[in-house]
């Protein structure tokens, strides 16, 4: 799910500031908290919304809420998000901090005002007696080019290096017409782009009645609101692509052709001890399959090094993966032991081998986006354009142009090269 660990400062309502770590998701769920922060009155406040992927996320958080104090000696600091919902005493500690509000107690009506601020100091619930369907579904985290619809939320599974579902909950999903209603609306306001994101995307409709799936969530989208010119998915899990998803992969030009995938590892015994669902061979005929109906995707995917107990053989296994499965775009991470974790009790590999790991596989990764520019050349494709002279082609490949363009237009393009980074048109 992770983006990258380093803050992002979105938005500023009036003398608020919302301050993001980690994913798109909680990038998306900060617009909601400027929202109701100003709905709610507050003033002359840094609200921090935290990650929990990683030590290095927490570390970057704390770090970031000191200077913060130290940069606005005034002003109300508030700590929320899946950190805080983790390990909601640690903030509380610091001498910083003076409110710490839980996933589920922030969306609320009244949970910034300074009234609601000043009743306590904690105020974060059992993240797991949350039964409803996503709260935080709003207008959209809303970009210049494109916006993030919230489907989706927590997660049911229980992978052994992962603390997410211990802020995020169990999975709970928004409802199909609330969906396409959001993304009608999105889409007369001139948006050509829709991206789906969740937590565990493809456990979307699981909870719901008739147990509906992702592939029918897409679908009815695609058949309602036609006027969008093109849907995206964000990460999803190589275990759950549904017969609908793929048929419309294979029938619906509209829906984006690429899939990033959370692999985390290419050996099939550190695989087993992540708890995942899926094998390498499993992963492979997946994309074998998607490229089979519609040959023009680009697959990334999410990889962790140096899982404990990985040695040098398990470690080539999933670096040969990246070549074998011909992706084209890595997230990689250094593996990080997160409390409350099976895997933080496992034998755990020397940091300094998990750090060259991770340095090889990016160098994979490098490589595998070079290939994937090589093929590129010569073609005209339909990209988006993000800010000037900048674009997107459906398949993610990011293109440097000339010329002016409308942002958030779809213009063709004919790539001519590129700089191993992107491609040039």
């Amino acid at each position: 799910m992770s983006d990258g660990n380093l803050p992002l400062r979105p938005s500023l309502k009036s003398d608020v500031e919302v301050v993001t770590f980690g994913c798109r998701l909680n990038a998306y769920e900060s617009e909601a908290l400027a929202a109701r922060a100003a709905a709610d009155g507050l003033t002359d406040a840094v609200v921090f919304n935290t990650c929990a992927v990683t030590a290095e996320a927490v570390r970057q958080a704390r770090q970031a809420i000191r200077r913060a104090r130290r940069e606005r000696p005034g002003a109300r600091i508030v700590v929320t998000g899946c950190a805080a919902q983790i390990d909601p005493a640690a903030f509380a500690a610091m001498g910083e901090v003076d409110v710490v509000i839980g996933n589920a107690e922030k969306a609320a009506p009244g949970a910034l005002s300074p009234a609601s601020l000043n009743e306590g100091r904690v105020k974060v619930a059992d993240i797991f007696d949350l039964k409803e369907t996503a709260p935080h579904l709003i207008a959209g985290l809303t970009e210049r080019a494109r916006a993030y619809v919230e489907v989706q939320n927590g997660c049911d599974h229980r992978c052994t290096f992962c603390v997410i579902p211990y802020g995020r909950g169990n999975s709970r999903s928004g409802a199909a017409g609330q969906i396409v209603e959001q993304i009608r609306t999105l889409v007369a306001g001139g948006l050509s782009e829709i991206v789906l994101t969740g937590v565990d995307l493809t456990s979307w409709g699981q909870d719901l009645p008739g147990q509906p799936t992702l592939g029918q969530l897409v679908a009815r989208i695609l058949k309602l609101v036609p006027e969008l010119a093109r849907l995206r998915l964000s990460s999803i899990d190589a275990a759950e692509i549904d017969a609908d998803l793929l048929r419309c992969l294979a029938e619906e030009e509209r829906l984006a052709p690429y899939l990033h995938l959370s692999l985390q590892s290419g050996d099939d015994m550190i695989l087993k001890r992540m708890k995942r669902r899926h094998s390498r061979a499993d992963a492979l005929a997946l994309i074998e399959t998607v490229r089979r109906v519609r040959p023009d995707t680009a697959f990334g995917a999410d990889f962790i090094a140096g899982f404990p107990t990985e040695d040098e053989v398990m470690f080539e296994n999933t670096r040969s993966l990246v070549e074998e499965a011909g992706l084209s775009f890595l997230h990689v991470f250094p593996y990080s032991a997160r409390p409350q974790t099976p895997a933080a009790r496992m034998p755990q590999v020397d940091r300094g081998v998990v750090k060259d790991r991770a340095a090889r596989l990016r160098a994979a990764g490098d490589a595998a986006l070079i290939r994937h520019l090589d093929r590129q050349v010569g073609r005209t494709v339909a990209a988006l354009v993000e800010k000037p002279g900048l674009a997107r082609a459906p398949d993610f490949t990011e293109i440097a142009f000339a010329g002016e363009a409308p942002v958030g237009g779809i213009m063709p393009l004919r790539i001519v090269g590129h700089d191993g980074k992107r491609a040039r048109a």
